[in-house]
C-alpha cells in the first residue's frame, strides 16, 4: 500500500495514518524481538486513532451509547522488529456497510518503510445497552461512507482477503 503524504485532515489520508509508535521493552520475547501478541496493540493503537476521527473512538460509548467489537482479525506476520523500533500503522477502508467495518492494516517501520505486518479485520458496530449489533448513526455513517469512498481509489493491497491454509503442492 503506497502511503499518500498528511493531508490537511487525518481522515483525508489514503490510506489512514496513524500517528508514529515505539515498540516497548515489555513486548520484546524471548526470542528478542516483538511479542506477537504486541503487533495487535499496535494494531488497535492503529484502529483506535482512525476511530477517534470518525466519532467512534473512546467518547463515543459515553456520549452516544455505541462501540465496535472485532468480530474477525488476520493477522500476518512478515518482519520482526525490535526494541525501540518506530513503526506506523496505515488502515485501509476496505469496505462497510450499515453495521460492519472491514479494514486492511500494514505496519511499517516509520523511517525505513519496510512492512513488518500486516493485519485484516472486521468490526461490528454494537449498541451497548442492548449489546447487539445495530446500524451506525447516520452521521457517523456518513463519515464512515466518505472515508470509504476515498479509500476505493487505493489499489488493493497485497494480501487483502488472504486464508490460512497450507501450500498447494
Amino acid at each position: 500500500m503506497t502511503i499518500n503524504a498528511p493531508a490537511a485532515s487525518p481522515l483525508e489520508q489514503v490510506p489512514f495514518l496513524a500517528p508514529e509508535m515505539r515498540i516497548e521493552p515489555a513486548w520484546i520475547d524471548y526470542n528478542g524481538h516483538l511479542n506477537m501478541a504486541y503487533y495487535h496493540v499496535l494494531f488497535d493503537r492503529g484502529i483506535d486513532a482512525l476511530w477517534a476521527e470518525l466519532g467512534i473512538g473512546a467518547d463515543y460509548l459515553a456520549t452516544r451509547g455505541g462501540s465496535t467489537f472485532t468480530a474477525e482479525c488476520h493477522v500476518r506476520y512478515l518482519r520482526e522488529v525490535h526494541l525501540d523500533d518506530p513503526v506506523r500503522v496505515s488502515v485501509l477502508l476496505v469496505a462497510a456497510d450499515d453495521k460492519r467495518l472491514h479494514t486492511f492494516q500494514e505496519l511499517r517501520h516509520a523511517t525505513e518503510g519496510w512492512l513488518s505486518a500486516t493485519s485484516e479485520n472486521m468490526s461490528l458496530h454494537v449498541d451497548m445497552a442492548a449489546r447487539k449489533t445495530a446500524p451506525f448513526p447516520p452521521d457517523i455513517r456518513a463519515k464512515i461512507a466518505a472515508v470509504t469512498s476515498a479509500h476505493d481509489a487505493c489499489p488493493r493491497p497485497e494480501g487483502l482477503g488472504r486464508g490460512i491454509a497450507m501450500p498447494v503442492k
